[in-house]
C-alpha cells in the first residue's frame, strides 16, 4: 500500500502559514515544515506551540508535523544530508509560503530581498536536489505593481512600475518559480492584503490596515478626541478617500489554497485570492475613527502634551510614508481560475462590524504585546476545510 506523501511548508510561524498548517492537518495531509530556531525557542518547540494552540482553541487534537530545522536564507534552505534524504523519500509536493513584509530595501543583501527572491532561489534549490515535483508558491496581487487596468491570472511581467521594494521582490521571486523547469507543476497564489480571521478576529501580524490602525491609536494619546477625523486625516495625507484597497482574510485565503492543493486538475495555474468587494478608503478611515475612539484610550483635553491635528497628520505622514502607494487605488482583478476552484467558497464580506471587530481585537492585543490564543472561544464558528 502507497504511503501518502508528505508536504513539505516553507513559513508555518506566520499569520498565512499557520492557517495552512492548520487547514492541512485537519483535512488530514501530513506535513513537514522548514522553521529556524530563535535564541529563547528551538524550531520543534515553536510548531509545538503553533499546534498546542489550535488543538486547544478547536478542541481537536492534530497530528504533529515533521520538523525539518533549516534556514530559508541558507543553500537548499540550510538541510543537511540526512534531512534532504528525508525529504526525498517522502515529499513530493512543496508549498513556498515564507516571505518578508518589508517594503523599503534599498541593499538587496537585506530584506525584502533576501528572503522574497534568496529564500525562493534557495527553496528551488532544495526542490531540485530533493527531486520534488510539484510546487506552490506564494505571491501576492501587487506583483501588478502600479498598474491601473484590469489584471488577469496569467499575466506577470508587462513592464509595470512598482510601488515599493516588496512588490518588486515578490515580482522578482515569481519569475524564478515560474521558470523553474525542474518540476512538473507550479502553482502561484496571489492573495491581496491580508487581515485576520473573519471570523474570530485572531491576526499575528500587523502590517497593511493594521498599520495605520497601530498609528491612530498610539497617535491618539497626544490629540484631542474628536482630532482624527478620518476624512481631515485622509485630505492631509493626500489620500483620495474614493481611492479602493482591495483586503481578505486569511482564513478564507487558506481555505482557498487548502482546496488548490487537494485538487490536483488546478494545478499549474495562477490565482488571485482577492476581494470581489474592495473597500474605499473613506470607509476605511472611518472605521479606523471609530475604533480608536471607541476601543483606545485618548489624551484627556487638559494634558500638558496635548497636541493639535496638524502634528497628528505631520507624524503620521512619516510614519506612514512606506505605505503611501500602498493605499493607492488598486485594480481589477480577475479572478476567473479562483472562480472556478472555489465559487462555493465565497471571499467573506468585510462590513463595518467585522473590521470593527478586527480593530478590537489588535487594540486589546497592544498589536502583538499581548499573546493572542488562535481563537479565544473555543466553541467559536470556524470554516472547515474537507479531506480529500
Amino acid at each position: 500500500m502507497a504511503v501518502e506523501s508528505t508536504i513539505l511548508l516553507t513559513g508555518a510561524t506566520g499569520l498565512l502559514g499557520s492557517y495552512i498548517l492548520r487547514d492541512l492537518l485537519l483535512a488530514g495531509s501530513p506535513v513537514a515544515v522548514i522553521v529556524r530556531p530563535t535564541r529563547r525557542s528551538s524550531a520543534q518547540k515553536r510548531v509545538a506551540t503553533i499546534v498546542r494552540g489550535w488543538e486547544e482553541a478547536l478542541g481537536v487534537v492534530l497530528p504533529m508535523p515533521t520538523v525539518l530545522v533549516g534556514e530559508l536564507g541558507q543553500p537548499r534552505c540550510g538541510l543537511g544530508d540526512a534531512e534532504l534524504r528525508w525529504v526525498r523519500d517522502h515529499c513530493t509536493t512543496a508549498i513556498h509560503n515564507a516571505a518578508s513584509l518589508t517594503f523599503r530595501g534599498a541593499d538587496r543583501a537585506a530584506e525584502p530581498w533576501r528572503t522574497n527572491v534568496g529564500g525562493t532561489a534557495a527553496l528551488l534549490g532544495l526542490v531540485e536536489a530533493t527531486g520534488i515535483r510539484h510546487l506552490h508558491h506564494v505571491s501576492t496581487a501587487y506583483v501588478a505593481g502600479l498598474r491601473s487596468a484590469t489584471v488577469y491570472e496569467h499575466e506577470l511581467d508587462v513592464g509595470q512600475a512598482f510601488g515599493n521594494d516588496y512588490e518588486q521582490s515578490k515580482a522578482e521571486a515569481e519569475k524564478l518559480v515560474r521558470a523553474a523547469n525542474q518540476v512538473e507543476t507550479v502553482t502561484i497564489y496571489r492573495p491581496s492584503i491580508i487581515v485576520g480571521d473573519s471570523l474570530t478576529s485572531y491576526t499575528s501580524t500587523y502590517h497593511g490596515f493594521y498599520a495605520a490602525l497601530r498609528l491612530s491609536h498610539t497617535l491618539l494619546t497626544r490629540v484631542p478626541l474628536g482630532s482624527t477625523s478620518g476624512p481631515a486625516l485622509l485630505f492631509l495625507l493626500g489620500i483620495d478617500p474614493a481611492a479602493r484597497k482591495n483586503f481578505v482574510p486569511v482564513d478564507w485565503v487558506s481555505a482557498v489554497l487548502t482546496r488548490c492543493i487537494q485538487t490536483p486538475t488546478a494545478w499549474g495555474r495562477t490565482f488571485h485570492l482577492t476581494h470581489p468587494h474592495p473597500l474605499t478608503m473613506d470607509f476605511v478611515a472611518a472605521i479606523m475613527q471609530e475604533s480608536v475612539e471607541t476601543f483606545s484610550e485618548a489624551a484627556p483635553p487638559d494634558s500638558p502634551d496635548i497636541c493639535d491635528e496638524q502634528w497628528f497628520a505631520d507624524h503620521l505622514r512619516v510614519q506612514l510614508d512606506i505605505y503611501q502607494r500602498y493605499f493607492r487605488t488598486d485594480p481589477t482583478f480577475d479572478t476567473r481560475h479562483t472562480d472556478q476552484l472555489a465559487g462555493d467558497l465565497p471571499c467573506p464580506r468585510l462590513d463595518r462590524d467585522t473590521l470593527l471587530r478586527m480593530a478590537k481585537f489588535a487594540i486589546e492585543h497592544n498589536f502583538g504585546s499581548v499573546k493572542a490564543r488562535a481563537v479565544d472561544d473555543a466553541a467559536a464558528p470556524r470554516r472547515v476545510v474537507s479531506g480529500r
